[in-house]
């Protein structure tokens, strides 16, 4: 009885596919073009998973991953994100030129719909 290795090259092929696409897509959601903000105490977060993506341009529109939303739009996603998948946690990556009401209203509305974490993208001083 001989150990046949070929099926495991197949599953291990497969998983290394299976890996690459899945890192492609987690990467397209933050491909907006935005200029973040500096911070010295800048760090990366231990986990970033499970977390919906808030992008903001220089003009305060508001994007759903890289989907154009309105603010109404992005209230209801938020509560139905909350709904339907609890605890809300997001990743918010504003634009340097962003004003800060825009963020100031963001961040009511993150409440509002019981968001219990919010991360700022920031780069590192």
């Amino acid at each position: 009885m001989s150990f046949q290795i070929t099926p495991m090259i197949d599953m291990t092929f497969l998983l290394l596919i299976f890996f690459m696409v899945t890192s492609k897509l987690s990467k397209e959601q933050v491909k907006i073009d935005i200029a973040l903000p500096t911070a010295s105490a800048a760090k990366v977060p231990d986990d970033l998973s499970n977390r919906d993506i808030i992008n903001v341009d220089a003009e305060g529109n508001f994007y759903i991953a890289n989907s154009p939303a309105t603010r109404e739009q992005l209230k209801e996603h938020l509560a139905a994100r909350f709904a339907a998948h609890p605890p809300l946690k997001i990743y918010y990556r504003a634009d340097r030129d962003t004003p800060y009401e825009v963020t100031d209203e963001f961040m009511t509305m993150a409440a509002e719909a019981g968001a219990v974490q919010v991360l700022f993208g920031t780069y590192k001083k």
